[in-house]
């Protein structure tokens, strides 16, 4: 939830921040390009650490030095400053974020982890939504470094709770070396893989920068599927890498995600620089949306125990994809921000919930990092394809234009995330705990792994 909040709160704090500081515009896209960029590297490596050495432990340390860097940008003499804490507080975050659902898989079992895992997801559509408003009054009457001071109350509470709760620690896995060589691997191919997408708006896809870090990515990706196969101690465990559940779970967060981050870029666009709408009416616009997401976390729940998450994943997804595709003629007025926050609600509960609901505990923290990974890349993306398409052309004549091609091109995006969707079990399971997500060893063919994963030195 405080991540969710200082992403959104930075967002009106920005201009103030660039007249305050005397920083260029690409200086001011930096501050938030440099925490995107190191919390989606980071997120897997973070999770695995957690397995290695405690949940609860990385938990703290993620908090804490969350803390310190929000105390410390409200302090920043120049936007240098700013940027390079910046990237701090997506490295602390990237630590506290795969804790926070290994923590909830640890503390619940399967069978109950539909209610938690929905009023996670309730409470960050509270902190989207309050983000703005309170980012606005923020800056308008103590100013922008009143945004970052926010976080150190917030985060000390966050830390005197985790100390007070007592969750058990699963057997800690990984007994050999970290995988380092790994680890590098994935920070660099997400990173490239980030700064690429993040550039698409200023660049478009074929121009040089995003063709090269693209390229980079990929090239980057093969070298740690290869590291990957040869290692003794994979960072991503086999277990996971061939649990079908998870990995489609991953991508269905990916398009949906992406779906959801590229209509309301392309949305914010039309009611600001084609409507006038100023940043606050903007922010008022979105909170139907917002309203309908955090009321349908909880039945998505109940929902999903008692018809499985097949079905649900299949009934949101197509309902981001019409929403999407009803914000054609409405720029998230009416029914299509209503349909679009109530699917968007189905699938992230649904998808959360299978990842994280039946993996094994001594693995909970690498599969928590492997789903926010792909909830940091696929809005990245989202933002790119709507872009790219047309969304946030210069204002003047013709301006607009590109939000029709752009909210369609999203809308298939959504609708591609139906395959991965009709991967998920098919009705709520009542899988032992060391169980993968929907699998049993007939599915997968072999024996099924100890109640706390299989060794690190399984090969894939």
């Amino acid at each position: 939830m405080i991540v969710a909040l200082d992403g959104t709160v930075l967002v009106v704090a920005q201009p103030s921040m660039r007249r305050d500081l005397g920083a260029s515009v690409a200086q001011v896209q930096w501050t938030s390009t440099a925490y995107l960029l190191t919390v989606a590297a980071f997120l897997v490596v973070a999770g695995r650490l957690g397995d290695r050495y405690g949940h609860s432990r990385l938990a703290i340390t993620g908090v804490l030095g969350f803390a310190a860097a929000s105390a410390g940008i409200a302090l920043a003499p120049g936007v240098g400053w700013v940027i390079a804490l910046r990237a701090a507080q997506g490295f602390f975050g990237a630590l506290l974020q795969p804790a926070t659902l290994a923590l909830l898989r640890l503390a619940y079992p399967p069978d109950r982890l539909a209610t938690p895992v929905a009023v996670r997801t309730s409470a960050i559509g509270v902190a989207a939504a309050a983000g703005p408003l309170l980012g606005g009054l923020l800056v308008a009457h103590l100013g922008w470094r009143a945004v970052f001071v926010v976080n150190v109350p917030l985060a000390l509470a966050i830390a005197a709770l985790i100390l007070a709760v007592r969750v058990p620690e699963p057997e800690r896995t990984g007994a050999g070396r970290p995988p380092l060589g790994s680890a590098a691997l994935l920070v660099a191919a997400v990173a490239a893989l980030v700064h690429a997408l993040a550039g698409v708006p200023a660049y478009g896809w074929t121009a040089p920068p995003t063709l090269l870090g693209l390229g980079g990515a990929a090239g980057l990706g093969v070298l740690l599927v290869r590291w990957e196969r040869r290692g003794a101690h994979p960072l991503v465990p086999a277990a996971v890498a061939r649990s079908m559940p998870v990995m489609a779970s991953m991508a269905l967060l990916l398009t949906a995600s992406g779906a959801l981050s590229g209509a309301l870029f392309t949305a914010t666009f039309l009611l600001q620089d084609v409507r006038g709408l100023g940043a606050y009416d903007t922010a008022l616009r979105l909170l139907p949306l917002t309203a309908v997401m955090v009321a349908g976390a909880p039945l998505a729940g109940f929902a999903q125990r008692r018809f499985g998450a097949r079905r649900i994943a299949l009934t949101g997804t197509g309902l981001v994809a019409l929403g999407i595709a009803g914000l054609c003629t409405e720029a998230l007025t009416g029914a299509g921000g209503a349909v679009l926050g109530a699917g968007f609600a189905a699938v992230m509960v649904t998808a959360t919930g299978t990842v994280v609901g039946d993996a094994p505990p001594g693995y909970a923290g690498v599969i928590g990092g492997l789903k926010q990974t792909a909830t940091n890349v696929g809005p990245a993306f989202g933002i790119a394809l709507a872009a790219g398409a047309g969304a946030g052309t210069e204002a003047g004549a013709g301006a607009g234009a590109g939000a029709t091609p752009a909210l369609l091109a999203l809308a298939a995006l959504a609708a591609v995330g139906l395959l991965p969707a009709s991967l998920l079990p098919g009705r709520p399971r009542g899988a032992a705990a060391g169980d993968l997500v929907g699998e049993d060893a007939g599915q997968r063919g072999e024996r099924a792994p100890a109640a706390h994963g299989p060794a690190d030195g399984e090969r894939r």
